[in-house]
C-alpha cells in the first residue's frame, strides 16, 4: 500500500545516485559496498526577494559583507560535514565573511532564550533530544519560508530550480499548515539493526513474526545476549518510533495518519494496542531494565559488543558508530517482525523518510544568507560532501554518485527494494505537537519499567492528545496521506 507524497519502490534510490542497487524486480542489489502557536498558523517574516533573474549566482541578494550564524546539532552525524564541506562553500562564494559556528548536543537549552530574547542565529540544525518546536517558533514568526529556495536556481545547475533537484517528499514532509518553513536534509530507514556477522556464525535467520522473534529471543539468552534493547535516556524516542511504525505494519499507515491528524481514540486502536503489547512483552521478558538509563551511545557500545541483537533507530547508525565497530560486526537492517497473520503490511515492509530538519531564523541578523546556506547544502557539490563525511544519504538527486557506502547503508537500499511498495509513513506529529510527542516518549518509558500497564499507557497518552486537540492556541497541522 502506498500514499501520495512517501517514497516508493526505488524511485528514492535512483533519486539520490544509487541507481548501481536497482535491479529489475525481485532482483535486490546488483552490487553492494561498504515545536504552542496561535490559530492563524505559522507566520513567517516576508522571504527575501529573490533576484534570480537579475543574478542566479545570489538570487537572495545575499549582503557578502554580513556574518553569518550556523548552529548544528553535534549528534550521530557530528559537524564536520558543515565546518569542512558547507561552510567553506559558502565562504568562497562572499569572500572575507565570517561564519560563527556553533555544535551542541543541547539545542533547545542553548537557543530557546536566544529566540525569546530577539537573538536568533540565521541557521538551526534543529535536531536531537532537545529540538524545538518548530511549529511554535513558525507561529510566532520565527521561521523564515523556504518557499523562495525552492524555487531558485539549483547551486551549479542554474537550468533547474533547486525543487527539482531533490525528492519531492522531503518538500512535503517540510510543510506546516501548507508553508515550506523546514528543510528535511536526509534520508533515513527506520527499523531493527544486527550484527549480520554474528548471524551467519551462529547459523540464524531473521524472524518474520512475533513468535519466531520470541523463539530467537530464547535461543540468544541461553548464551547470554538479550533480543532487545533501547536507550531510555538520550534517544528513548527511538522505541516511540518503533512502537508507531509497528502499528502502521498491524493497521496500515492509517494508523499513524490518524495520530498525526488528532483523531478520536487513534492512541487506542487496535493496531497501536496491539504493537505497545508486544514489544511491551519482548522489553519485559527479553531485554534489560539497567538499559533505560543508558545514552543512545552507551547503548550502542553493547550493542557493538553483541550483548543483545536488536536496535530500533534509523540508518545514521553505521556513520555514528564507524570508530566504535569492531571487525566482528557489520550492521544490517531487518524489518519488523509480524504480531498477527492479519497484519495490513507484509513482513519486509519497512519505514522510509526524510529528517534531521534544519531551518532559517526570520528574524536573525542574516535571513537571505541562511537561505543561500542552505541553497549550498542542497547543491550536488555540497550532498556529496555530506554523504562523504556522514555515510548518510541526503535527499539531493545524485549525491551519492562514485560514493563508497557502508554495508549497513547496502543493506537499507536492499531491504528498500524488497518492501516495494510497501513502505511505512513518517509520523509527523513529532514535529507538530512536540510536547505530545515529548510526553509519549516519557510515559513509554515508566511503561517499560514497569511502573504502568499498556491500558494506563494507552489512556494516558490519549488524554494527552485530546489536550492538545482541545487547546486552541495551538495550531492544528492535518494530512490525508
Amino acid at each position: 500500500m502506498s500514499h501520495p507524497g512517501e517514497i516508493t519502490r526505488r524511485q528514492l534510490l535512483r533519486r539520490i545516485g544509487l541507481t548501481a542497487f536497482v535491479a529489475g524486480p525481485g532482483m535486490g542489489l546488483l552490487s553492494a559496498c561498504a515545536t504552542g502557536g496561535g490559530n492563524a498558523g505559522p507566520t513567517a517574516s516576508a522571504a527575501p526577494a529573490s533576484t534570480a533573474a537579475a543574478n542566479p549566482n545570489n538570487p537572495f541578494g545575499v549582503d557578502a559583507k554580513k556574518g553569518l550564524e550556523v548552529v548544528i546539532f553535534t549528534g550521530g552525524l557530528k559537524d564536520e560535514y558543515a565546518t569542512a564541506v558547507h561552510e567553506p562553500m559558502y565562504t568562497k562564494a562572499f569572500q572575507g565573511v565570517q561564519i560563527k559556528h556553533t555544535g551542541t548536543q543541547n539545542v533547545g537549552t542553548m537557543l530557546r532564550p536566544r529566540f525569546l530574547a530577539g537573538d536568533a542565529p540565521d541557521v538551526v540544525n534543529n535536531s536531537g533530544p532537545e529540538a524545538m518546536d518548530v511549529a511554535a517558533l513558525a507561529a510566532e514568526g520565527q521561521v523564515q519560508e523556504l518557499t523562495p529556495l525552492w524555487d531558485a536556481p539549483a547551486l551549479g545547475d542554474p537550468s533547474k530550480k533547486v525543487r527539482d533537484t531533490v525528492t519531492p517528499a522531503a518538500i512535503d514532509e517540510g510543510k506546516l499548515n501548507g508553508k515550506d518553513m523546514t528543510l528535511n536534509y536526509i534520508v533515513s530507514h527506520r527499523a531493527l539493526w544486527y550484527n549480520a556477522k554474528l548471524f551467519e556464525k551462529e547459523g540464524w535467520t531473521l524472524p518474520q513474526t512475533f513468535e519466531e522473534f520470541k523463539a530467537l529471543g530464547d535461543k540468544a539468552k541461553a548464551k547470554g545476549i538479550h533480543l532487545f534493547a533501547y536507550p531510555g535516556q538520550k534517544g528513548p524516542y527511538y522505541m516511540l518510533w518503533n512502537m508507531l511504525y509497528q502499528a502502521a505494519k498491524i493497521g496500515g499507515n492509517q494508523a499513524i495518519i490518524d495520530i498525526d491528524n488528532l483523531v478520536d481514540n487513534a492512541w487506542k486502536s487496535e493496531a497501536f494496542k496491539a504493537s505497545v503489547t508486544a514489544w511491551h512483552e519482548i522489553f519485559t521478558k527479553y531485554s534489560d531494565k539497567s538499559y533505560l538509563g543508558l545514552d543512545h551511545t552507551q547503548t550502542q557500545i553493547k550493542h557493538l559488543q553483541d550483548k543483545f541483537l536488536f536496535y530500533p533507530t534509523g540508518s545514521w547508525l553505521e556513520g555514528e558508530m564507524t570508530k566504535d565497530k569492531p571487525d566482528t560486526f557489520e550492521y544490517a537492517i531487518a524489518p519488523f517482525p509480524s504480531v498477527t497473520a492479519g497484519d495490513k503490511m507484509p513482513y519486509g515492509a519497512i519505514q522510509v523518510g526524510t529528517g534531521e530538519v534544519y531551518f532559517v531564523g526570520a528574524k536573525g541578523k542574516n535571513p537571505q544568507g541562511g537561505l543561500e546556506y542552505l541553497r549550498v547544502m542542497l547543491s550536488k557539490e555540497g550532498a556529496k560532501g555530506f554523504v562523504e563525511k556522514t555515510k548518510n544519504l541526503t535527499i539531493v538527486n545524485g549525491s551519492a554518485e562514485g560514493v563508497d557506502l557502508p554495508p549497513g547503508l547496502a543493506s537499507a537500499a536492499k531491504a528498500q527494494d524488497a518492501a516495494g511498495q510497501n513502505i511505512i509513513t513518517t509520523a509527523r506529529f513529532e514535529g507538530w505537537y512536540k510536547e505530545l510527542f515529548d510526553y509519549a516518549w516519557a510515559q513509554q518509558n515508566i511503561l517499560m519499567g514497569g511502573r504502568m500497564t499498556v491500558d494506563e499507557f494507552l489512556d494516558k497518552v490519549q488524554k494527552k492528545a485530546d489536550d492538545i486537540k482541545k487547546d486552541s492556541s495551538i495550531t492544528k497541522q492535518t494530512r490525508n496521506a
